[in-house]
């Protein structure tokens, strides 16, 4: 029987999280999960593509844009299940298991999301995504286990430069679950913008997309 998971991991610069993430994918691989690992790149121009072919990674690329990296990555994939993860994001010791339980059921699943950072502002904020999540909206950062038939159902990702994660959760509605296993993501952009303010800037610009502002000058106004 042949391995259940293709990883797709979308990619920009990301020489220095990489090895942490692919290291903890060693795990399902042990485990018979895993079939291939597809990095979708950007264009980056440090490293990522050599690591990324020393790891024995399928390599896309095209244009940097998260929802069309994504969408290319998830269109070469050929495993019946998806697991869909960002470069600076780690799936705690232990995953192996529960995701093996998800995979009985025909859902999407996200992974509760945790920081690598201590402190009550880390807390706080992986707290309110988690609470976010079970009404319906995992963000990227949690990571996403997808069957791959349903994803293809509901239109796959949309080449958007932001809120992909959103668009596809929303037409995921009714059929995400929680998968019980961390995944565990950089907290180097909240240490640098400040906890309350990147927060508070997710937050707003959530709203605003809620409210139809086009996810083009959402991203040009996020990197302000």
């Amino acid at each position: 029987m042949r391995a259940p998971i293709s990883v797709i991991i979308p990619t920009l610069n990301a020489e220095a999280d990489l090895t942490h993430c692919l290291t903890a994918l060693m795990e399902g691989l042990d485990a018979g999960l895993i079939r291939e690992l597809i990095i979708s790149d950007g264009g980056s121009e440090d490293a990522t593509a050599a690591l990324a072919d020393a790891w024995g990674a399928d390599i896309v690329t095209g244009p940097a844009s998260r929802g069309g990296q994504l969408r290319r990555g998830c269109a070469k994939a050929s495993a019946d299940w998806l697991l869909v993860l960002h470069a600076d994001t780690t799936l705690e010791a232990g995953w192996t298991g529960p995701v093996i339980a998800h995979l009985k059921g025909q859902k999407a699943g996200w992974f509760h999301l945790r920081f690598d950072s201590d402190g009550f502002a880390a807390g706080f904020v992986a707290g309110w995504a988690n609470w976010r999540s079970r009404f319906g909206l995992p963000y990227g950062d949690q990571g996403l286990l997808l069957p791959r038939a349903l994803y293809q159902s509901v239109g796959g990702y949309p080449d958007l430069p932001l809120m992909e994660d959103v668009s596809l959760a929303r037409a995921l509605k009714g059929r995400l679950a929680a998968i019980p296993a961390n995944a565990v993501t950089s907290a180097d952009k909240y240490r640098r913008a400040g906890w309350l303010r990147r927060g508070g800037r997710n937050l707003w610009t959530l709203i605003r997309y809620f409210a139809g502002v086009a996810p083009a000058k959402l991203a040009a106004d996020y990197v302000k």
